[in-house]
């Protein structure tokens, strides 16, 4: 499993605010383990906090916006997507203005100031969402539509489609993050011409200009509107007549604009609070989907808040049945441990396949066949003193005995035919020979227990 991680410093970036036109200076600093994303208002009173994370999104009009109470901060995408990309789970942002400067309009200088203060890994690990069925979300008036697979990793896909001979249909990929850097982050944010009268009366786009954007004239216009809008830019005018991208630096990449949605989506669902494992593949994506997209995904997180692990069959086992019987003294009816499928820091993973041929179902119960729940317990803190026991030089001179079982759940039946996935985590560290757990137990995707248990360990007489 990876461990979380944070910025090694601190660091700040000052710039216009796309929108606002403000010179604004936001600066990124180190948080604590599962301290996530935050953004401070340091120019308002009491210094108010905003969580990052989708439910807090209050509008999506060429940007995303995040609001708590009176305090808003928007145009945080960009800024998210190079956190997200660059794997930094916790990070405190503050900001002396309603949005974040829009700098280049892409993510390359968020990239380069992280790579530059470092990142610092820290101790506790990193949820990942694993992604076990297709999750879809669509707009059914527009044909937009988020969905997101089962996949080895994070990766992305993305198709978009306009209604314009210069930018018609595009398509983007990112098969890995570590190509985040030079795949994605310098692409920027775009922008129709036919768009930017709208965009100016509702008060927006303040800050724009050829620097920090893609501007595409792809609609002739009357002259004299077309000069207007140059006006506006602070642009020389130019001959209404000839079509094409406007911007001071050419294109980095003939779909820049399709890869910019990719950050945008990559940033857009940072806000999930977690990092996923699935391939997303997005058609015509934009803010506004993106959230409805990441508030099904915080939905489906906190309904499966215990993820099962990934159980392979055909996959070797770390711990076999020899071993364990020389770490553990029980044996047949009462070693409930078939094998060990992982093992990290702080966690182990066992599997107990249940057959009919199990003494206790000869009673428990004859017509019908419940595996009784404090086996369910024992198999869970067998598990646990796999984990404690794996680690000693001199395990078959220990034993482990129950001192405390608390907070237990059985949310299912247990019948033959299944195979029992336990996942037991240490909970604090390992004090007076007092090893603090809590265990889980699937059955497939559905948890059918769970408890929490001290278990002390004891050196066996001679």
């Amino acid at each position: 499993m990876n461990k979380q991680k944070t910025l090694n410093g601190s660091f700040s970036l000052y710039g216009k605010g796309l929108h606002t036109g403000l010179h604004l200076t936001v600066t990124f600093n180190p948080a604590p383990e599962n301290y996530g994303y935050k953004i401070q208002r340091i120019d308002l009173p009491g210094e108010p906090i905003i969580d990052a994370i989708a439910e807090n999104v209050t509008e999506t009009t060429r940007g995303t916006v995040l609001t708590r109470g009176e305090a808003r901060v928007s145009t945080v995408e960009h800024a998210m997507a190079a956190l997200f990309a660059l794997g930094i789970d916790n990070c405190l942002m503050q900001v002396n203005g309603p949005e974040f400067p829009i700098l280049d309009g892409s993510a390359k200088y968020y990239v380069e100031n992280i790579e530059r203060v470092g990142i610092k890994e820290q101790n506790a690990e990193k949820d990942v969402f694993v992604i076990k069925s297709k999750i879809e979300i669509k707009d059914e008036k527009t044909g937009n539509s988020i969905i997101i697979l089962p996949d080895e990793k994070f990766s992305l896909n993305v198709l978009v489609h306009y209604d314009s001979d210069l930018l018609f249909n595009q398509y983007a990929t990112l098969e890995d993050m570590e190509d985040f850097k030079e795949e994605i982050a310098s692409s920027r944010t775009f922008v129709f011409v036919r768009e930017l009268e709208a965009l100016l009366n509702l008060g927006l786009i303040k800050g724009g200009d050829l620097d920090n954007a893609i501007v595409i004239y792809e609609r002739e216009m009357p002259q004299d509107k077309y000069d207007q809008l140059t006006d506006i830019l602070g642009v020389p005018r130019m001959d209404a007549k000839k079509l094409g991208y406007l911007n001071h630096k050419p294109l980095v990449w003939n779909n820049e604009p399709a890869r910019h949605k990719l950050l945008d989506i990559i940033g857009d669902l940072a806000l999930i609070g977690k990092p996923l494992q699935g391939r997303i593949i997005a058609t015509c994506p934009g803010h506004t989907i993106n959230n409805k997209f990441a508030r099904a995904m915080r939905k489906v997180i906190r309904e499966h808040q215990i993820q099962a692990p990934i159980y392979d069959p055909n996959r070797e086992p770390l711990i076999d049945t020899k071993r364990i019987k020389s770490l553990l003294p029980h044996r047949s009816p009462m070693l409930l441990i078939d094998k060990i499928t992982e093992i990290g820091s702080d966690y182990i993973v066992g599997v107990k396949n249940v057959t009919m041929n199990e003494p206790f179902f000869v009673g428990h119960f004859p017509d019908e066949p419940i595996m009784p729940g404090v086996l369910l317990i024992e198999a869970m803190s067998q598990c646990g003193a796999l984990f404690i026991l794996n680690q000693l030089e001199d395990a078959a001179k220990h034993s482990t005995y129950f001192v405390k079982i608390d907070k237990i759940v059985f949310h299912k039946k247990v019948v033959p035919g299944d195979t029992l996935v336990i996942k037991v985590e240490q909970t604090a560290p390992l004090r007076h020979s007092l090893a603090v757990m809590k265990g889980y137990l699937f059955v497939g995707e559905k948890l059918a227990a769970e408890a929490s248990f001290v278990g002390q360990i004891i050196k066996n007489k001679e």
